[in-house]
């Protein structure tokens, strides 16, 4: 056949010492590789949008589906007349696939489940249609403020997004962080109170009780330390962020979603990516639960006359 190449090797050594590919693909041959080679190749193999097309298998004659645990199983491989061969296969269920694709850097488009021609025999095999997504963007860093215990046994505090039309608030704390505003819940005071309160003492900022929805509840711990911290969402504000006094954090400017500054504190990371997943921001685990209310439409803020400084978006009126 003409332009037609036909290479006995490796697949994954093959794979990571070619040109990229314009697409890929596998019929029945991918689950004999273990995925933890072969995806990683493939992504590299492939250019940004490359689809990756493959079928594997889901059902065997017997009536066996796919496993639920992420590891290889003996399958029988009839040849005609000869006794069947015994193989190790990755015979996975459809979530399974999904999973690894996307932690390989590919985006899942389809799976289908296809039933055998002829009605009796018992095999499914599953179309699987991917893309090779783009490179990562740049991951910000997070850090800790300080390595010093606090002295209580549980913290509880909260932290508000605010997004306008030039990005995320953000103010800078005197250790060097980056961070949303927000504080300790005081006793007695509702979440949605404490976002307020602490939005005006830290940034000058003022926003009514019915411009915050809580979003949901992380925990985790810092050094033997139960922490809560509440995410909150601020859907308009009155006023211009600006540093105020005696307040350790200030320099509030708005940065863009996609230039997130470097490092963020720990708490600011976690609210972030519990509220948007796919932002590039790595940090220690922490438990999130959404809120069971529902959340409302975020609402950009309204432009004022007054016009805003460098990095810094119009404030709102309500």
């Amino acid at each position: 056949m003409a332009n037609v190449e036909f290479v006995q090797a490796d697949a994954a050594d093959y794979l990571a010492a070619v040109e990229p590919f314009d697409a890929a693909y596998a019929i029945g041959s991918l689950a004999f590789i273990d995925p933890h080679r072969a995806l990683p190749a493939l992504h590299c193999a492939l250019r940004p949008g490359a689809p990756l097309v493959f079928s594997a298998l889901h059902t065997d004659l017997h009536g066996r589906g796919p496993s639920p645990t992420l590891a290889p199983r003996e399958q029988q491989i009839l040849q005609g007349d000869h006794p069947p061969l015994p193989v190790q296969m990755w015979v996975l269920a459809p979530q399974l696939w999904k999973a690894l694709l996307t932690r390989y850097g590919f985006g899942v488009d389809t799976i289908d489940l296809l039933p055998h021609p002829e009605g009796h025999a018992r095999v499914v095999q599953q179309l699987i249609q991917a893309r090779r997504l783009p490179a990562a963007p740049r991951r910000v860093s997070s850090r800790l403020r300080s390595t010093q215990a606090p002295r209580t046994h549980a913290a509880v505090g909260v932290g508000a997004i605010l997004l306008s039309d030039h990005g995320l608030l953000l103010g800078r704390h005197r250790r060097g962080t980056l961070e949303l505003p927000g504080g300790t819940v005081e006793a007695g005071e509702s979440f949605e109170a404490a976002v307020v309160r602490e939005l005006k003492e830290e940034t000058g900022l003022r926003a009514r009780l019915a411009d915050v929805t809580v979003l949901g509840t992380l925990i985790d711990h810092v050094h033997d330390v139960l922490r809560v911290t509440i995410a909150a969402l601020v859907h308009t504000w009155r006023g211009q962020p600006a540093t105020q006094l005696h307040e350790p954090v200030g320099e509030w400017a708005w940065y863009p979603l996609n230039e997130l500054p470097d490092p963020l504190f720990l708490c600011s990371a976690q609210i972030l990516t519990a509220w948007r997943p796919d932002l590039p921001i790595d940090h220690p685990p922490a438990h999130s639960t959404p809120s069971p209310t529902p959340h409302r439409p975020c609402c950009r803020a309204r432009r004022t006359t007054t016009p805003p400084t460098a990095r810094s978006a119009p404030g709102s009126s309500t």
